[in-house]
């Protein structure tokens, strides 16, 4: 994502840098058995293209068209789709700046003699770090080719650096990665989808984009362990056995022990998407590095929550259990301080010992038997709680500050760089490093997802850039973090919920419609979805339809 996330789709597109694929030898039938040597992660998984050459006495269009083909065939740096280039122009190309993802096949039209214009409409693109951006709505672009003759035959003297692919061809050559880095208590990694080709050096790709930093988007909402200017030593990551050896350089010895460790953590939890990799070692310069097996590390990776949904029925808040419906009331008084406020919304902390209420009053922090009203603005949205000791409030009609409210009731006014519109909903990642804002706007909803900004004492000070990323349709109702990838958001149109799931720097997906209107959504446990109904009924989904929990709420709450 960094800065460009934010971008309308551009109009040069273009593809990763990455390295060529290496072509797959015969397997013999007999001989010897040899040992292996140790690969560079070059050919691992995915779809292996070969595209078509230039047919001899094609004209322009058919050159044009059969270049667009070729940049499915990576192997050896796009060398197919270099031959519909001229000879000076051919090394001048760059595929590796980003991708395109159209719609439809596009259309080809003739600017001049030795001059086309292609026209698509693109759904998303990657850039040159992997970060994906999806359109919010599907932007045309217009993209012009020159054209050459040499020895007889027409080539392309001029193409927008980078190359164009169908949503079936994108996903069968690149693939889904996530980096990781730390929350800056070092209790919480979290991820950074990238997306990669999936045949060309994954682990590389993974390894030097990790130790580049997060995306901009990110920044100082998460930290790495790596010593700032740490690179990979070696051109590439090499695995042997299962083992990723990652030889870093001298910067590297920087590190205090306890940053070993976490860099190692940091490098296996970003690697282990790699089916080839089962370990990670490192080296600094091609020398040994020593790293404990423990202190500093085992930080959690989307924490889960109670996979009984959070509820308030017939005056008792607490955990419900599917099928019968009985409500198990939340202990240390909280449940009892909670339901004597009548709430309208309940978020509770991961120690079950502090929530965030809403209620006709205004915003309330509960602590055990105590509560305190830290707010009582009219036209406030549900409240969301972090667990560094913060409550967060908005109102419906300022989307550009948000206040953090210490649990004594201190304020911390957060400005916001969200566009202008009623803010639907609020609310902050299980992480706390990321907060998720639906507004309601005159184009229709919209939501963000912003990087939270933290002082040395842990209190907010501002957020990042707000990205957009896609939406339900009809009237926003609410949003909500799935898990600490995924987010959801519901629209009530005239045919139903509409209920769109998110990843972060990835794909959306419409989930089937339910019967019935919705009031409600929250995220449950293992990246299941809740959705109470008007009529009080709990449904839940787990990425397929909805079904039945049993379960009925006034009130359904949020979970850390």
């Amino acid at each position: 994502m960094r800065t460009r996330i934010r971008h309308v789709l551009a109009v040069a597109v273009a593809a990763m840098g990455l390295v060529a694929l290496t072509a797959c030898a015969a397997i013999p039938t007999d001989g010897p058995v040899r040992s292996g040597q140790a690969i560079k992660d070059e050919s691992v998984s995915g779809v292996d293209f070969r595209p078509y050459k230039p047919n001899v006495g094609a004209d322009q269009t058919e050159i044009l068209r059969g270049f667009i083909a070729a940049a499915t065939g990576a192997q050896d740096n796009y060398a197919i789709a270099r031959e519909f280039l001229s000879a000076d122009f051919s090394q001048q190309w760059n595929p590796r700046q980003s991708v395109t993802i159209r719609d439809g096949s596009g259309t080809v039209e003739r600017a001049d003699d030795r001059e086309l214009t292609y026209t698509m409409t693109a759904s998303a693109t990657v850039d040159s770090e992997g970060e994906y951006t999806q359109a919010v709505r599907p932007t045309s672009s217009t993209l012009t080719f020159q054209f050459v003759q040499e020895d007889g035959e027409w080539r392309i003297a001029y193409a927008p650096d980078g190359i164009i692919l169908t949503p079936v061809s994108f996903e069968s050559v690149f693939q889904q990665h996530a980096l990781y880095f730390y929350d800056p208590t070092y209790r919480f990694l979290v991820p950074d989808e990238r997306w990669f080709l999936a045949r060309s050096s994954t682990s590389t790709r993974i390894a030097s984009a990790l130790l580049a930093g997060p995306a901009d988007w990110l920044k100082g909402a998460v930290v790495s362990s790596f010593p700032e200017g740490t690179q990979l030593s070696l051109n590439a990551v090499t695995i042997d056995s299962g083992t990723a050896l990652v030889d870093l350089s001298s910067g590297a010895l920087r590190a205090s022990t306890v940053d070993k460790v976490r860099m190692r953590e940091q490098l296996s939890k970003s690697l282990a998407s790699v089916a080839t990799v089962s370990s990670v070692s490192m080296t600094i310069e091609g020398a040994s590095l020593s790293v404990p097996d423990s202190s500093g590390a085992n930080a959690q990776v989307d924490p889960d929550i109670d996979p009984r949904p959070l509820v308030e029925e017939d005056g008792v808040v607490g955990y419900a259990t599917a099928g019968t419906g009985k409500v198990a009331k939340l202990g240390s008084g909280v449940g009892d301080t909670v339901a004597d406020l009548d709430p309208t919304s309940i978020a509770l902390s991961a120690s079950g010992s502090t929530a965030a209420v809403g209620n006709r009053d205004g915003a309330i922090v509960v602590r055990g038997e105590d509560h305190l009203r830290v707010d009582a603005r009219e036209d406030l949205v549900a409240p969301s709680i972090d667990d560094l000791g913060f409550v967060w409030v908005g109102q419906s009609s300022d989307t550009r500050k948000i206040t953090a409210y210490g649990l004594g009731g201190d304020p911390h006014q957060v400005d916001t760089s969200l566009p202008r519109g009623e803010l639907v909903s609020f609310q902050v990642s299980r992480d706390s490093t990321r907060a998720l804002a639906l507004i309601d706007t005159a184009d229709g909803p919209g939501l963000y997802v912003m990087a939270i900004i933290r002082g040395s004492d842990r209190s907010p000070t501002s957020f990042g850039a707000a990205v957009r990323v896609q939406a339900a349709t009809g009237t926003a109702v609410g949003a909500t973090w799935v898990n600490d990838t995924d987010v959801a958001s519901v629209g009530q149109t005239t045919n139903g919920p509409n209920i769109v799931r998110t990843t972060i720097g990835g794909q959306s997906t419409t989930l089937p419609k339910p019967d019935g209107r919705a009031t409600a959504i929250s995220g449950g446990s293992g990246g299941a979805m809740l959705l109470r109904m008007s009529d009080g009924q709990v449904l839940q989904s787990t990425g397929g339809g909805w079904d039945t929990t049993g379960v009925t709420a006034r009130v359904l709450g949020t979970q850390r």
